[in-house]
């Protein structure tokens, strides 16, 4: 067990040939050392697990081995290749800039960098996460990066090129290391499981890629994971389950049932994953990506951009075959659109089960008067008959000639007309038409007017409105200790309420009237009810009180004046 070795290390690439997705920059690296065109200081920037320090090592190799090839491949035969093969090289110092990033660690390695190699011609200094130096740091190792003695090359390795200081890239060659696409981790991947005596198909090959990101340490990492968990014989349905990763048949069968317009079936299978413990919202990226594949797989000349295995193309050209373009792209629009309202949705289960209802109706047809199912297939932007969308048994209770749950015979509901169209939109003064039409319909011949509430039933309505208003004292007992008269007009029921002064009378009608109008309506359940808001009149009878914070101070300075000089001497606002 001592001796096992993760794949990511065993299988490391030693030579250029052997470097997976990365060619263009291996023959430049290839070219340069054959001319001897070699720089004091590189820059390796790209995503992670893509043989940026892979590549910094052999390049250290190539250019210290004593017998170098035609192509100037190391020979392995030579101290600098031997001691590079046993990891005991002295010509490679690696520094991991996410510790060591003081301005002290730069000190310490630009006096090493004057200590001239004991083996080999250069002293090949790799800086893995340069981007983690400080702003010190950087500061203090750009003298020794512009002009490092003869025999130090600099290789520094970043995953985040824009933190790098614009100092640092103007002294470097910068190389941009890509992702390593899907075809090629699968290739090496098998070639790797074939080494190993790992049986495993080309389906379970890919999802393990898909997973990584383009990242070939990872890919690696999940192969040993997968072999770790299924043994040497690896089956599809366990790499799935071990990885959690949705599978396929998932999204052929959803579109099955789009197309068969079976929205029960959709239902059933969104159970069936959410019950697996998968994420909705990954869910919903899973179907718009088979959606995406169907588009490509049905576009002539795109088949390069489908990064699947072969039998799951032919599924794809078999499905796509059977969903007409628009389809296609509508479907798309839906399920976008169910991805970006996601998080906002109160209910994201409901929001979910929407859109597939939605996409299950992209293909209904409507029917025509005659009866006869139309033959074009219905877009998300046609309009689909009412008919279509009511139940079958509210269509039955109200077909012309049969007897409703209540023994009545229902008379047949009148045509409702459709609006005209012009060109591909609606016509506006068609759509006005049957607005009106459709709420002359509502009221029906004769709408019944119900009878005014009497006096005696507004007057107890009123009373129990402070009631209403218990969190709020003030208010309840304005309404409660309040005069107010009731009288009719125009069929109109009319409480004219009191209050003290025009300052309650404003504050009244601009904050509160409406609600107090919509819950007096809610206690009498009529409609024709209003509110009049009229200041008490003054009689000269009775003593106005204040109530406003201004008239408090009036009064209270009219009948203290000591009080109304304090005020004067020093001068104070009472508004």
């Amino acid at each position: 067990m001592s001796d096992y070795i993760v794949s990511a290390r065993k299988y490391r690439p030693d030579s250029f040939e052997s470097l997976i997705g990365q060619d263009n920059i291996a023959r430049t690296l290839s070219n340069s050392i054959k001319r001897g065109q070699l720089a004091h200081a590189y820059l390796f920037c790209g995503p992670r697990g893509v043989g940026k320090t892979t590549t910094a090592r052999i390049f250290a190799k190539m250019i210290n081995c004593a017998h170098p090839g035609p192509d100037m491949e190391p020979c392995g035969e030579c101290e600098s290749c031997v001691s590079f093969q046993e990891g005991r090289s002295y010509c490679i110092h690696e520094l991991d800039a996410a510790s060591n990033n003081s301005v002290e660690d730069i000190k310490t390695l630009m006096e090493q960098v004057q200590v001239p190699p004991q083996v080999g011609r250069y002293s090949v200094y790799i800086i893995d996460e340069v981007h983690m130096l400080s702003q010190a740091a950087f500061n203090a190792f750009l003298k020794t990066l512009e002009e490092p003695p003869a025999h130090a090359i600099f290789i520094l390795a970043t995953t985040e090129k824009h933190k790098i200081l614009p100092t640092i890239l103007s002294r470097c060659q910068t190389y941009d290391f890509n992702r390593i696409s899907i075809p090629d981790m699968v290739r090496n991947l098998r070639g790797i499981a074939s080494k190993e005596g790992v049986n495993i198909d080309d389906e379970s090959l890919h999802v393990i890629a898909s997973k990584a990101d383009g990242a070939m340490r990872d890919a690696l990492t999940i192969f040993d994971q997968t072999v770790a968990f299924c043994g040497t014989d690896v089956q599809y349905a366990d790499v799935i389950r071990n990885l959690n990763v949705l599978d396929y048949e998932y999204s052929f069968s959803l579109v099955d049932s789009f197309l068969a317009g079976d929205y029960a079936h959709a239902f059933l299978i969104l159970d069936e994953i959410l019950s697996k413990g998968f994420n909705a919202l990954h869910f919903v990226g899973s179907l718009s990506t088979h959606l995406r594949n169907l588009v490509v797989a049905r576009t002539g000349g795109l088949e390069p951009l489908l990064e699947l295995p072969d039998s799951l193309k032919k599924r794809y050209a078999d499905q796509a075959s059977r969903c007409t373009a628009q389809f296609l792209f509508d479907a798309l629009g839906i399920t976008t659109a169910c991805e970006t309202g996601y998080k906002a949705a109160v209910n994201p289960r409901l929001h979910i089960e929407y859109a597939l209802m939605r996409l299950s109706r992209l293909t209904a047809a409507p029917v025509n008067p005659a009866g006869k199912k139309a033959d074009a297939t219905v877009s998300s932007g046609d309009a689909i008959p009412v008919e279509d969308s009511i139940p079958s048994a509210m269509k039955k209770a109200d077909a012309p000639g049969i007897e409703s749950s209540t023994g009545v015979a229902q008379p047949a509901p009148a045509p409702r007309r459709r609006a005209a169209k012009t060109g591909s939109a609606l016509s506006i003064n068609a759509l006005m038409d049957e607005k009106k039409e459709q709420a002359h319909e509502e009221e029906g011949p004769a709408v019944q007017q119900l009878p005014l509430p009497s006096d005696e039933k507004v007057s107890a309505a009123w009373k129990s409105l402070s009631s209403l208003y218990t969190n709020r004292p003030r208010l309840s007992s304005t309404l409660s200790n309040g005069k107010f008269d009731i009288r009719e007009d125009a069929g109109v029921k009319i409480v004219d309420f009191y209050v003290l002064n025009e300052a309650q009378k404003q504050w009244i009608e601009e904050k509160l009237l409406r609600d107090l109008e919509n819950k007096l309506r809610d206690i009498l359940q009529f409609q024709k009810v209003n509110i009049l808001v009229q200041v008490t009149p003054d009689t000269g009878s009775a003593e106005k009180v204040p109530y406003m914070p201004e008239e408090k101070a009036k009064d209270l300075m009219d009948k203290n004046p000591e009080v109304r000089a304090f005020v004067a001497d020093l001068g104070l606002d009472t508004k």
